[in-house]
């Protein structure tokens, strides 16, 4: 049987928020590609190289049905300026510091950007009523979860670091405010992203640039560690699929949804470096370590229901996404063997 949803409306004003950051300019630029009214929002913060995300905003530029505002999620009064001004019909708030590592060191900056920034949107999308507010929570609310593969309907009560905590404290606003004043909620588990244009802080880009420079790349958990590693292009066109198909009422009549946006196969890390090398056609220097605070295992994302609800489950296998991802580093970093 085939689900019926509705396709993506290009008549429709969308805002995404996290223009500048590695997801949310890859929706930015499908979105407005097809015609699509976009304004896009962005602190850009020094977590990591500025350069790289004005690099992304240049190739948005020539769209010009795309317009760029900048600005923080924290600052109330900016988000409830722009959200009275332009009447936004769908948001992706894809805003907000990331990083499992990076919380153990600067927790302010996580509850600043993923709990007062997100309750701004809400409140923001309370006052200014959209059709649909999607937004990006993470696989790590699932912490060491042995069972898998990891489902919506699994607990996840137990973070073992605070961007998780902060993740799963979305998604239990989110549904607050969907029922208290009726706002259809969508939060996206999205599962290890990686792929042109990402971030310096993931998996792909530490491990690229490392075999490229001939540096030792630390392994942690002496390389025993699965995820389920996502190409950008699947999780751009799931969210696509999911942006003008609100959650309709459950039988309590609240309208709140969570997906797993995940490859649905984990891949063994030093399979995944062993792809670099031959990609790169470099050795990597491996340095074993014990497993990092706020680490995990493992993520194994069960998408049964993305498929079930929008015919949809991301299927780039790690060798055609890497092989992508390197092409777009050479060029990007300028890189001559």
């Amino acid at each position: 049987m085939t689900t019926m949803f509705k396709p993506f409306d290009p008549a429709k004003k969308y805002l995404v928020t996290g223009a500048a950051g590695f997801i949310g300019f890859h929706l930015a630029k499908k979105l407005a590609s097809q015609g699509a009214q976009v304004v896009g929002f962005d602190n850009i913060n020094d977590y990591y190289d500025v350069n790289l995300k004005y690099a992304r905003l240049e190739q948005l530029k020539p769209f010009e049905n795309f317009k760029f505002a900048k600005g923080d999620l924290a600052d109330a009064e900016a988000v409830n300026a722009l959200f009275a001004e332009e009447r936004f019909d769908v948001v992706v708030n894809l805003a907000a510091q990331a990083g499992v590592r990076y919380s153990l060191e600067n927790p302010k900056a996580y509850v600043d950007s993923n709990l007062v920034g997100f309750c701004n949107i809400l409140e923001a999308c309370r006052h200014n009523p959209v059709e649909h507010l999607l937004y990006a929570s993470s696989s790590s609310v699932y912490g060491n979860q042995e069972k898998t593969p990891f489902s919506t309907d699994d607990r996840v009560d137990e973070p073992i670091s605070l961007y998780a905590a902060t993740k799963k404290a979305n998604e239990l606003l989110a549904y607050s405010y969907s029922h208290l004043y009726g706002i259809p909620t969508t939060g996206l588990r999205f599962f290890t992203v990686y792929g042109p244009w990402g971030r310096p802080d993931m998996a792909a880009f530490i491990f690229a640039r490392k075999i490229f420079n001939g540096e030792q790349l630390q392994v942690f958990n002496h390389g025993d560690m699965l995820r389920d590693f996502t190409y950008v292009d699947d999780i751009v066109a799931g969210i696509e699929n999911m942006l003008c198909n609100p959650p309709k009422p459950n039988a309590k009549g609240d309208r709140a949804k969570v997906y797993n946006i995940g490859n649905n196969k984990p891949e063994k890390l030093l399979d995944f470096i062993d792809t670099l090398e031959r990609l790169i056609q470099r050795p990597a220097h491996l340095d074993f370590k014990p497993m990092q605070a706020g680490d995990v295992y493992q993520t194994y994302a069960d998408v049964s229901e993305l498929e079930r609800d929008f015919d949809f489950r991301p299927n780039t296998p790690i060798e055609v996404g890497l092989a992508r991802f390197v092409e777009w580093f050479r060029e990007y970093y300028k890189i001559v063997d």
